[in-house]
Parts: structure tokens; C-alpha cells; sequence
């Protein structure tokens, strides 16, 4: 297993913290791979939680830079489930088979309905979850274009949502 540590900051301004996600390559080895492999190069960096929906899921994974998101925007196949998405664990987004590729969700409560869609956890949340259940969810009905963010990538959300919450710096442990 390898843990990924980022800050994670309510809004601008706000004091810091810390977010640890024990990442487990036997749940979902093409899964885990490729999000250590985004996190490592920087993908997640200043990173906006730009989808909440409360009581079910946060949603981030659109990088900061649109340069960034058009080099990982390429699809990876699906891992079959292994685990079920508990409270606490972090899986892909997807849209259909194999169209994972840098989208991710933070379960907030058990969603076992997920596993049989294919959503399949790569990793689990260690500390900070008292954190993440806290993420501003104010643009539920009012939320982030995620076509104009991949384009824009932050000044949009900059100007148009200014109290998403967002992560600082992803590291990588082995």
C-alpha cells in the first residue's frame, strides 16, 4: 500500500488540513496505478472539489491547468470491483465501460449501489474524512461546468465559484 497526504483548504484564506488516502493496488491495480501516477506528476495540485452531492459523494479530478488535463484525459480500462464503495473509500468516476481517466469520488456514506455500476474503490480516506464531509457544498443546484473547467481550468471557478473547497499540494509516500 502507499499513502497520497494533501492539504485540503475550506476556502482561500482558510487554515489548512491535512488529508491522508491509503491508496491499495490490490482493490484496483489499474486504478491505483494511474492515480499515484497523476499524483505524482502534479495532476491533483490546487485541485477545486467541484462536485458535492450531499449525503453521497465529493467529486474532484479536474486539474488546475488545461494543459495538464489534456495530458491525462486518456481512458483506462475498468478493474473488476473488489471492494464496495464504504464510507471513506475513493473511486473513479466513469461514464460507461473503461471511460475512467482522471475524474475521482470520496464516498460519504456506504454506497454499496455503486459496486454493481462498475465503481470500483482504489483506496480509502486514513484522516482528515471529518474534513472532507465538510466540503462546501453551496453550488449543488448551481454547479461547475465541467466541460468549461477542463477548458478554463481554475480562473473560471475562480470567478464563478469562489467558495469551492480545494487541495494544496498531493505527495506521494511509498
Amino acid at each position: 500500500m502507499v499513502t497520497v497526504s494533501f492539504e485540503y483548504y475550506r476556502e482561500k484564506g482558510a487554515a489548512k488540513e491535512e488529508v491522508v488516502i491509503e491508496v491499495n493496488e490490490e482493490w484496483s491495480p489499474i486504478g491505483a496505478e494511474r492515480f499515484l501516477q497523476m499524483a505524482a506528476d502534479g495532476f491533483y495540485d490546487d485541485c477545486r472539489f467541484h462536485r458535492v452531492v450531499p449525503n453521497f459523494i465529493v467529486q474532484f479530478g479536474i486539474a488546475a491547468d488545461p494543459r495538464m488535463q489534456a495530458k491525462w484525459q486518456h481512458t483506462i480500462k475498468d478493474d473488476p470491483p473488489q471492494q464496495s464503495n464504504k464510507a471513506g473509500t475513493i473511486s473513479f468516476a466513469r461514464r460507461g465501460d473503461d471511460t475512467r481517466s482522471t475524474q475521482v469520488f470520496i464516498n460519504l456514506v456506504d454506497n454499496e449501489s455503486l459496486d454493481s455500476q462498475g465503481f470500483t474503490p482504489f483506496g480509502r480516506i486514513t484522516k482528515g474524512m471529518d474534513s472532507i464531509q465538510k466540503v462546501h457544498a453551496g453550488y449543488v443546484k448551481n454547479k461547475p461546468d465541467a466541460a468549461r473547467l477542463k477548458q478554463e481550468g481554475n480562473p473560471y471557478l475562480d470567478k464563478e465559484f469562489p467558495n469551492l473547497g480545494y487541495m494544496g499540494k498531493m505527495t506521494v509516500q511509498k
